[in-house]
This record gives structure tokens, sequence and C-alpha cells, in this order.
């Protein structure tokens, strides 16, 4: 399998680069994964394509302000950190711009040394281990100085940084919003609930590597990254229950998708627990327990849009792709939604 399969021409002025006022008034593709057959609504209108007894899992990480602009302290450089992952309290692997002169033992300074750190060590695909050094509470110094990391092809300033934050956000960690859930607020998950879908939560902290692309030619080669992920006891019955009594398991996002597939025997039960997960979805891969996603358009030849061609079907999710570029669709992080879902009668 080719990644060069999994490209398509993209006009740079349909990547979004800033969120619409109404999160929940985003066009909405929605994808028969069994027909290849589309439609077009607005994303208000998923309600119609939600049943009693369906259960909506919801990821419920937050985003912290993981971007530090700092300087050497020996120099004076600029120097740009993105924390990725904590290790301990007080070290994360980060990745460090620019990286070759960011050599263990260099030390920086953050907000006129509000915070410093040290350079440790350099670990798997150039990243750096980090020890800050602070006083008070890491957090509140980093909602001081840290800014939103948004995602490279997103140029425009932020300028309510909540509009990076699903309405659901709770359990801070991730460097990266899982953006498929930027489109609900909290009147529409209250209408969904209302009409008798379950509402399930679980964590995963996204990582930077949502963003790389695919650089080896043969997919199966890629090198998945890894992602913490946890699922409660009270989520893991609630997505059983709902398989077995014959509803359908409906993921918000691609890292909803990966967490309940990680969190699930052979069987498709999903058991409770935690711990990291570098599970990669391809074509070919039998899922265990989702059966709808609902998800944004992804970049080309990235692990993201694998994964819905393997839920859909490449030559139906690129025939959509191209649909939304003809439709002048808003894409990425910002953009519009797409339902990937099973037989609906409305769909023509």
């Amino acid at each position: 399998m080719k990644t060069s399969d999994f490209g398509y021409d993209l006009p740079e002025e349909l990547i979004a680069q800033d969120p619409l006022e109404d999160r929940d008034s985003s066009r909405l593709l929605l994808l028969d994964k069994d027909t290849g057959r589309w439609k077009h609504e607005i994303f208000h209108d998923i309600t119609h394509y939600l049943r009693p007894g369906d259960c909506l899992v919801l990821n419920d990480t937050k985003v912290i302000p993981a971007r530090l602009i700092g300087e050497r302290e020996e120099t004076g450089g600029k120097v740009e950190v993105l924390l990725l992952k904590r290790r301990t309290d007080q070290v994360w692997e980060t990745l460090v711009k620019p990286g070759k002169k960011a050599r263990p033992g260099m030390r920086l300074s953050f907000g006129n040394g509000l915070l410093r750190a040290e350079v440790q060590e350099v670990v798997e695909e150039g990243n750096r281990l980090i020890r800050f050094e602070y006083e008070g509470i890491f957090e509140e110094i980093l909602d001081q100085l840290g800014q939103m990391p948004l995602p490279p092809y997103i140029t425009h300033a932020l300028q309510d940084k909540n509009r990076y934050q699903t309405v659901y956000a709770k359990y801070e960690g991730s460097a990266a919003a899982p953006t498929a859930g930027l489109h609900f607020t909290r009147e529409l998950l209250s209408q969904i609930a209302e009409m008798g879908v379950r509402i399930a939560h679980v964590t995963l902290h996204v990582g930077l590597g949502t963003f790389r692309p695919v650089k080896v030619d043969d997919v199966e080669q890629h090198h998945m990254h890894t992602e913490f992920y946890r699922v409660s006891e009270e989520t893991a019955d609630l997505i059983n229950q709902t398989k077995r009594f014959g509803g359908r398991v409906i993921c918000v996002g691609t890292t909803s998708c990966r967490t309940i597939e990680s969190a699930a025997d052979a069987q498709g039960i999903v058991r409770a627990g935690e711990g990291d997960t570098s599970i990669f979805i391809y074509p070919g891969y039998q899922f265990r327990v989702l059966d709808c996603l609902i998800t944004n358009f992804h970049l080309p030849e990235s692990t993201l849009l694998l994964l819905v061609s393997a839920l859909a079907g490449q030559d139906s999710i690129m025939a959509a792709y191209a649909e939304a570029v003809a439709q002048r669709y808003r894409f990425f992080s910002f953009g519009d939604a797409m339902f990937i879902t099973d037989s609906i009668q409305e769909l023509t």
C-alpha cells in the first residue's frame, strides 16, 4: 500500500485559518461507509442522523498553552519550545527550534527568568528532554507565558484561545486539540442527550505526531507516535452496553476512535484502564468497537486520512474529498466536518 495513493490536491485558500463564529454552523458532509454516497448538511443538523440508544464518545483532553518563546541564556538567541509530553514533575519531552543548537547542557530562560530550563537529552525523532526550574505552580506559570500550539498550517493569530478547546475539555495534557469536537456546543450536546443518545468520555492527550505526514513510501513501514490514554469503568460499561443492546458507537474524532480501539480486546469488549497507545489504523484494519465517526478533513498522506480510509474505503474517501474540494469546504483544524455513518435512507 503506497502512501502516494492517499494524496490529493487542495487549494491553499480552502485551509481554514479562523474558527467560525458559531461552532455548530460549519458544513457537514455525510458519507455512507457502505455505499459511498454522500449528502451535504449543516453540522447542527447532525441530530437528524443520530438515534436513541447510540453512544457518542468524546475525548475530554484539554490543550495546554504548550508553546514557549524564550532565549538562550548564554547568547540571548531566540528559542521556541513546544511541550509534547510530561515525563516527570519537572521534565518534559519537547520540540525545540532551532534544534541543532539545543544540545544537552544548554540553558534557557522564559519570561525574563520567571521560568528557566536546561536541555538534558536528545531522544527519539530529535526531541529534547528539558528540565524546568521555577517557583510556584508550573501550570500557572505556563498559563501566563505559554501560547496555544496551533498547527503549522494556521498562520492567523487566534483571538480567543478557548476556540481551540472543545466545550467539554477537562484534563490538561494535549499539544493539539481533538478538532472534530470543536463543532459541538453545550446546547447541541444537551439536545443530543435528550434524544436518548448516551454520551461517554475518554481521554487521549494528542501529541505533535498527529500533524506529521507519513514519510515512507510503504504505509506499513510508518512508525506511529505514542499518546497517553485513559478509559474509565463508567465509559467502558456504557460502550459495552451500547454494543450489547444494538446501539451504534459513534466516535467524535480520530483520537476517540484510537482510544476505544486500543482499549478493546479481541472480542470487542472495552476494558477500563490507562497507558500509552501507538495503534496505527489503516486500510485492512478490522474495527473492534467503532461503528461511525465524526471527523474533520485531514491532511494528504497523513495517518488520519489512512484511518478514515480504513473505515469507509480508500475510493469512497478520496471521492468524498474531491467533492468537498469542489464544493469549497473548509479543511483541517478549524474547517468543516464529515460524518462517516452507516446506511441512511435519506442519502441519495
